[in-house]
């Protein structure tokens, strides 16, 4: 496993992390399919002993069953990074966002439970709209927890490029998180370098965009109610179905699966502090892992990838 400084946190982390979200379970919706928490508990220690120490997660997964997995892995491992989100309240019978300073205070204390912390070392707002972003208040929150010892650092997860770089000109958001895979480059041509220049720590998450560039998904594949694939449209479906079939040939070898060829495209892109794959088995843990100690990707092969979005 290889290292990257994450921004100006400073925090060295593995360069592959472990991404929370599918281990949350089906529950409460908004899923990746169903889990089996022994397997999720084992996925989380075989990516510690594969020397990853970055993992994320956000209180919403599982409704803060992905932080109690996570509290529960590592709570001997103190060493290990933890980061975790806030901002969409569903402690009231109807899940709304909440950004609100009650509010915030209130959910990282129940995180902190959760993941059985003093301090969270990266606490992110959970996709705010880009008024609340604009705005700046929420940061103030962020602050005042970092400086009670609540939190060690802040930043944000984003949808679109314009919200990034509204956080990036704010200044104070230490990390974004935002979405980065062969599939989807929009964030590389202005918000890379902008964050590059100002050193804030890239978080890349969905670089196997929702497991379709594992190639074990096709247009016809189905997913139940409550998986986020269950909505997706026919015809983007089948479009990142074609992608994949497109790439699969060229990029699958021997000693790489596709799903590797992904992270590596990610992990080539020197802004990227950490990519974060999520996974519910240890051979999954091991495969996203696995791909830190993998060759970056031949100049004709990246050039095959930059192709899907010239």
């Amino acid at each position: 496993m290889k290292y990257r400084t994450l921004g100006r946190t400073g925090l060295q982390v593995s360069e592959v992390g472990f991404g929370g979200w599918a281990i949350g379970g089906g529950r409460h919706g908004n899923s990746y399919g169903p889990t089996d928490d022994t397997a999720s508990l084992r996925a989380i220690l075989r990516a510690v002993e594969m020397g990853c120490n970055f993992f994320d997660a956000a209180d919403l997964y599982g409704h803060g069953h992905s932080e109690d997995l996570l509290g529960e892995a590592l709570s001997d491992s103190p060493e290990v990074l933890v980061a975790t989100k806030v901002g969409c309240n569903f402690y009231g019978n109807v899940a709304v966002m909440d950004f609100s300073p009650k509010y915030v205070a209130y959910a990282c204390e129940q995180s902190l439970r959760r993941l059985r912390r003093k301090t969270i070392d990266l606490y992110q707002l959970h996709n705010p709209s880009l008024e609340v972003i604009r705005d700046g208040r929420a940061f103030d929150v962020m602050d005042e927890m970092k400086r009670t010892g609540r939190i060690r650092h802040y930043g944000v997860s984003v949808h679109t490029p314009e919200e990034a770089m509204a956080c990036i000109q704010d200044g104070r958001p230490e990390t974004i998180q935002l979405v980065y895979s062969m599939v989807n480059q929009s964030m590389a041509k202005e918000v890379f370098p902008a964050a590059r220049e100002e050193n804030v720590g890239v978080i890349a998450r969905e670089p196997l965009a929702n497991g379709f560039l594992s190639g074990k998904y096709n247009a016809a594949s189905a997913f139940p109610e409550g998986d986020i694939r269950h909505g997706f449209p026919p015809r983007y479906q089948e479009a990142l179905t074609a992608a994949a079939k497109y790439l699969k040939p060229a990029l699958e070898t021997e000693g790489r699966t596709l799903a590797q060829a992904a992270l590596r495209f990610v992990l080539d892109n020197e802004a990227v502090s950490v990519v974060i794959p999520g996974c519910k088995t240890p051979d999954q843990a091991k495969e996203n892992m696995s791909a830190s100690a993998l060759s970056p990707l031949s100049a004709e092969e990246t050039d095959l990838v930059l192709s899907l979005f010239r």
